[in-house]
């Protein structure tokens, strides 16, 4: 079964050289990589180029900023495999992550979507450990409130399709969306291995957008208790808790 692997970028020049690196490190080898450039101003295109100029498996598409949820609908449309993959542009996949997603599906036919642990790392790559939804185990009911299929997911796209792909008009929260959908029309099984490395820092979507995260977040969820007839019996309540910290004032900013 082959499989496609997508990446939409907006400004991640940082971190860009070494997601593709991740993806082309893999041990199974029949894989495309779709690498969607969202309207970046940085240097991404540019680094995204030279990886496709070394590698036929690499395609780079250049588009207008529409924002993720767009960029993800049109980036998979573009794809072929039988398996599809979203990798962020600033994580990292562990060099066995397909193989053994991969295997998994093509072992059990039954099953339409595979997801893994993941370890949490900083800006610097170091690792800060064990994501904390990997100790949530997966129900169809309890994904109505916690999402612990995070990173990575190796998706079946007859499944994919079946429910309708990425919903579009979701600038947040797309990949949850996405996840409580096929949670309704397949099989889901959770890989206990930390097979993909979330990098955190301040530039994160979830925290530059983390009122519409949270909006968008609260619209999946009401969408899915419609769909599953559970609206009249249950009603959503959102709490959202303030976070503050401290960090070293720069000589610049004292200086104003």
């Amino acid at each position: 079964m082959s499989i496609s692997l997508i990446m939409t970028v907006y400004n991640r020049e940082r971190y860009l050289s070494a997601a593709i690196e991740s993806v082309l490190a893999q041990t199974r080898r029949d894989f495309e990589l779709l690498i969607w450039d969202d309207g970046s101003t940085d240097g991404s295109v540019e680094i995204a180029r030279h990886y496709e100029k070394q590698d036929k498996r690499l395609k780079v598409i250049v588009a207008p900023h529409t924002g993720r949820g767009q960029a993800l609908f049109h980036a998979i449309a573009q794809t072929t495999g039988q398996y599809l993959g979203i990798v962020d542009s600033d994580d990292l996949l562990a060099p066995t992550t397909l193989a053994e997603t991969a295997h998994l599906l093509d072992q059990q036919p039954e099953i339409g979507m595979v997801y893994t642990d993941y370890l949490v790392i900083d800006e610097k790559g170091t690792v800060l450990g064990l994501g904390k939804r990997c100790k949530i185990p997966y129900s169809s009911m309890g994904l109505l409130v916690d999402f612990m299929t995070f990173h990575f997911r190796l998706i079946r796209r007859e499944v994919y399709e079946l429910v309708g792909g990425v919903n579009p008009e979701f600038r947040a929260a797309q990949d949850y969306d996405l996840c409580l959908r096929l949670s309704e029309v397949t099989k889901i099984a959770h890989l206990k291995k930390p097979l993909y490395y979330y990098r955190t820092h301040q530039n994160n979507i979830s925290h530059l957008l983390q009122l519409e995260q949270i909006q968008f977040t609260e619209m999946a969820i009401k969408m899915a208790l419609q769909r599953r007839g559970l609206s009249e019996q249950l009603v959503l309540e959102v709490e959202v808790q303030a976070q503050y910290r401290l960090r070293p004032l720069t000589s610049a900013a004292r200086n104003t």
